[in-house]
């Protein structure tokens, strides 16, 4: 129960590797406020199911206007937010040459824009009470280069270096920023790509450049980085870390014989 009595707004709790963050912390104590972008009802089943006085909430992060009424809508529900996870993100190709401005700026906003939208929100709160933890789901692609996903990659590398200046200027009130940067991670995301033959071939080529071997961690080893993060028993001495969690992919250039 290292989450016991804290109080965790996750954003994109709805599925994927927010809603397994929700269930882990849960299980550890906390209530959690779990964050869609368009359907509450999921975000409300999941909070039925993970029980600890958990909510759902619906809210468009690229509007600042949104999300302050969110955090104000959670204060009002549960009196305080100590953990701030940032799980929602957008994930399209832009080759250079023919991107959709509709693709770049989507990205861009909800990506880049949404996270630091939410951390405005949220840290006038965590400063009066000289404590607080924020989690940004950054991505390996921030790290590494992806042919194609140009874009991605300069907003997931935009938001490890907001993790790292939002932790100097927010670490003497007690407040730890954090960002994890996954790799290939199994969600309902990308249930087709690692089902349907069709991309048998190309799953195969990402099992031989993966140094462990295996292509794809699981949502629940991510999310079992965040408890690591928000622990107090674990995350007390760590501001402005970027945890790559990747089964080695972004360490360097590997190619199994």
């Amino acid at each position: 129960m290292e989450l016991r009595n804290k109080v965790a707004l996750i954003i994109g709790g709805s599925s994927g590797l927010g809603e397994a963050t929700a269930r882990l912390f849960a299980s550890e104590g906390a209530t959690c406020a779990i964050v869609a972008s368009k359907n509450v009802r999921k975000a409300n089943k999941i909070a039925r199911d993970i029980k600890r006085k958990s909510k759902g909430y619906v809210c468009d992060v690229t509007k600042s206007g949104q999300v302050t009424k969110l955090v104000e809508k959670v204060l009002k529900d549960h009196k305080k937010i100590d953990i701030l996870v940032n799980s929602a993100g957008i994930f399209v190709p832009t080759p250079a040459g023919c991107s959709k401005n509709s693709d770049i700026n989507l990205m861009i906003d909800v990506n880049l824009k949404g996270t630091l939208n939410t951390i405005n929100a949220v840290v006038p709160h965590m400063k009066s009470r000289k404590r607080g933890n924020i989690i940004n789901m950054a991505s390996v692609a921030g790290v590494r280069a992806l042919p194609l996903y140009g874009v991605y990659c300069a907003t997931k590398a935009g938001i490890v270096m907001l993790t790292k200046v939002m932790a100097t200027e927010l670490s003497r009130d007690g407040i730890h920023v954090n960002s994890i940067s996954p790799g290939n991670t199994e969600t309902p995301m990308n249930e087709t790509i690692r089902t349907d033959p069709e991309w048998k071939p190309i799953l195969d080529f990402m099992q031989k450049v993966t140094p462990s071997g295996r292509t794809y961690s699981t949502a629940d080893e991510i999310a079992n980085t965040a408890l690591f993060l928000a622990s107090p028993k674990t995350g007390n001495p760590i501001f402005g870390a970027n945890f790559v969690i990747d089964e080695g992919f972004g360490a360097g250039l590997f190619i199994a014989e």
